[in-house]
């Protein structure tokens, strides 16, 4: 059986996606982007700023599922410029923190002003 997961706590997804997908223990959380969850604005300016965002918004949805970034097993990160990829690390490792999940970044075009997007795959305990 495959469920659905929403969360007001991240943006609600302007495109017909769901924000998760739980399907026995393994849920897929949809690409984050850097959107306040509330306003609907963009958070920030620099790589940073929007991968603390992105990340906050993945662990709202994660919590909705009954999970935490303690179940994440991959992450997937997608930067607009792979010149800022010292950047996302430092960020991302502040807001994910040790022991890290395996994760894979992809150079790719997102809309003006976005610079991030992140999704994730998490296996909850039974």
């Amino acid at each position: 059986m495959k469920a659905v997961i929403t969360t007001e706590n991240a943006p609600t997804p302007a495109a017909p996606l769901s924000q998760g997908i739980l399907k026995g223990p393994i849920l897929q959380v949809s690409g984050q982007l850097p959107f306040d969850p509330v306003t609907g604005a963009v958070v920030g300016t620099t790589v940073a700023e929007q991968t603390t965002q992105t990340q906050r918004d993945v662990t709202a949805v994660l919590k909705a599922a009954g999970a935490g970034p303690k179940d994440v097993v991959m992450l997937r990160a997608y930067l607009t410029d792979p010149a800022h990829l010292p950047e996302l690390n430092e960020a991302y490792a502040a807001a994910v923190g040790a022991p890290f999940p395996a994760r894979t970044t992809v150079s790719m075009q997102l809309l003006p002003g976005l610079l991030v997007e992140i999704d994730a795959l998490a296996v909850l305990d039974d």
